[in-house]
């Protein structure tokens, strides 16, 4: 009896296992996933209330168009007053120019002046004091008065002495170069005032066209508009959502065991629910660098006990008629 129940079960396990051979999914390794886009969140980079928002859900949306507006008027005054500002500094400088301008040619001119004098002060000293010596020789020989030396040496002092006023006028001529190296300052300070005008008025020009908040550089459809005209935007607050039709993938989910083969550019083939026996070329742009649990919406409860590594598979071909939201599967290429 133990025999022949041995016996019987033996077969059972033959039969089972012969079962499962013939049973078993003889698919190609696949994965499943749903089509998804890279969806794209356009949002505001300064404060200001919406306008107008200008591409409702669904709109298609040209390249770099303006998808909404905010009210600027607040940095269009600042930009009016930096300008006006920039008016005033310009006219600061060109007065400070002529000024300028103006005292170096009166100090170069006081300087030659000043210079002409001295040198004709020093002649009449030199020819004073070659009078003088003429006059002690004659009194000295009885042909001249002391008069007349007396005389000769006044004269010679003061010559000495319009020399040295001279040589005064001079030094006090050359010292308004002081004033003009101020007067040369102050106007490199006017010109750093006005370049710094202009950095303001660029920066807040670039703050300006913030206002107008773009689309991407490429053709898009709006997805969600999260904003109205009348509310408030802030630095990040989202405003519209826009999917590139050109630019969808598969997310699937690769065991640990077989991530190996599932590297960024393998070309696979995709094939959906709604299209059975039409297959699209893809090619694998990412995985996931850590594993993690299965999503519970696309696997079973015994799936979720093992992990998997998130990937996406780029549509290549045929991206135009690959709807979001649809479920298919990647099947790897040899």
């Amino acid at each position: 009896m133990r025999r022949r129940l041995a016996l019987a079960v033996l077969v059972l396990a033959v039969v089972a296992a012969a079962v499962w051979v013939v049973r078993r999914d003889r698919t190609p390794p696949h994965y499943t996933g749903f089509v998804e886009g890279e969806e794209r969140v356009i949002r505001s980079e300064v404060t200001g209330r919406v306008l107008e928002v200008i591409f409702a859900e669904g709109a298609q949306v040209p390249p770099n168009a303006v998808v909404a507006q905010l009210d600027d008027a607040d940095i269009q005054t600042r930009l009016v007053a930096k300008h006006e500002e920039l008016d005033v500094a310009e006219a600061d400088i060109r007065r400070q120019q002529q000024q300028v301008e103006l005292s170096e040619s009166t100090w170069k001119q006081d300087v030659g002046a000043r210079r002409a004098e001295l040198r004709q002060a020093e002649s009449a000293a030199d020819l004073a004091e070659r009078s003088l010596k003429r006059e002690e020789a004659l009194v000295a020989t009885g042909a001249s008065t002391a008069q007349l030396l007396d005389d000769a040496r006044a004269r010679r002092d003061q010559a000495r002495s319009a020399v040295d006023r001279a040589r005064d006028l001079l030094r006090r001529a050359e010292a308004e170069e002081g004033t003009i190296a101020v007067a040369r300052r102050q106007l490199d300070v006017l010109a750093q005032r006005r370049e710094l005008t202009h950095a303001e008025i660029a920066q807040l020009e670039v703050t300006a066209a913030k206002y107008d908040i773009h689309a991407p550089a490429v053709p898009t459809t709006v997805q969600t508009q999260f904003i109205w005209p009348g509310e408030l935007a802030q630095p990040g607050t989202a405003i519209v959502a826009v999917l590139d039709p050109t630019d969808k993938y598969v997310q699937v989910y690769v065991p640990v065991a077989e991530v190996d083969r599932f590297r960024v550019g393998r070309r696979v083939a995709i094939e959906l629910d709604s299209e059975p026996g039409r297959r699209y070329p893809g090619e694998v742009s990412f995985v996931a660098d850590q594993a993690n649990f299965t999503p519970e919406k696309i696997e079973t409860r015994s799936d979720r006990m093992g992990q998997v590594y998130r990937a996406k598979v780029r549509v290549l071909e045929g991206v135009e008629r690959l709807q979001p939201g649809t479920e298919g599967n990647v099947y790897l290429q040899p």
